[in-house]
């Protein structure tokens, strides 16, 4: 395939937060149509270089990560286990889960009363106190893509379906709420392209050099 970088005018912001492990959808308006448009040719120069570009047909990016049988880290383990709590609490509210978390939200208020229902659960997470869910999972929620913050105003985006795939997975065998209470970490859970420990590395460095590699390497291809 002819690759074209001239064309490719938002390659580094794209590279620079798949690399980071978030999930671009049309929050990133520019990049996503980028992506959209000149899909084939960036499968193409990441595959080359040995990033998968995953192209989620519900209107999300990510890279899978280099191992395919990857450990799944301590972040995934967590925004699953959230994802199944939240299915379960607005069940129990009679609130559509699948409406809520395809595009809804959930307000910061409502936290301390779930943490307090499903305290059991989250500290299997190592989840205590509200500042710690709003750290360990509402903000990597935001730092991976998906969800956006808005003045305490949860909105859930397309890459939540990557968890919401796991829970529908389950529900299809069994009773959820039976599995979550009848169950320990680690649960199902997609893997991520993230660190394990709480803080996302911010290695501009490392992102620059693989940047600055597969454009050597494809102008190199192309001579």
């Amino acid at each position: 395939m002819n690759i074209d970088l001239k064309e490719m005018t938002q390659l580094a912001p794209i590279f620079r937060e798949l690399f980071k492990g978030y999930h671009l959808s049309r929050s990133e308006p520019e990049p996503y149509a980028q992506l959209s448009n000149l899909q084939d040719q960036y499968r193409a120069l990441f595959k080359a270089l040995g990033f998968e570009l995953v192209c989620d047909p519900r209107g999300f990016y990510y890279f899978v990560p280099e191992q395919a049988g990857a450990q799944v880290n301590k972040t995934a383990q967590r925004l699953a286990l959230f994802t199944f709590i939240l299915v379960e609490h607005l069940a129990d509210q009679g609130r559509d889960p699948l409406a809520v978390l395809d595009g809804g939200s959930l307000g910061r208020d409502e936290l301390p009363a779930l943490l307090e229902k499903y305290r059991d659960l989250f500290v299997q997470a190592e989840v205590t106190t509200q500042d710690e869910l709003e750290e360990k999972v509402i903000r990597r929620l935001t730092q991976l893509g998906f969800a956006e913050d808005s003045n305490g105003v949860y909105r859930f985006l397309p890459p939540m379906h990557r968890f919401l795939d796991v829970c529908l997975s389950v529900q299809q065998d069994r009773d959820l709420a039976a599995s979550l209470h009848s169950s320990d970490l680690p649960l199902p859970a997609p893997t991520l392209v993230v660190d394990d420990d709480d803080i996302l590395v911010d290695d501009e460095e490392s992102e620059e050099e693989a940047l600055a590699r597969a454009i050597a390497d494809e102008q190199e291809s192309l001579a």
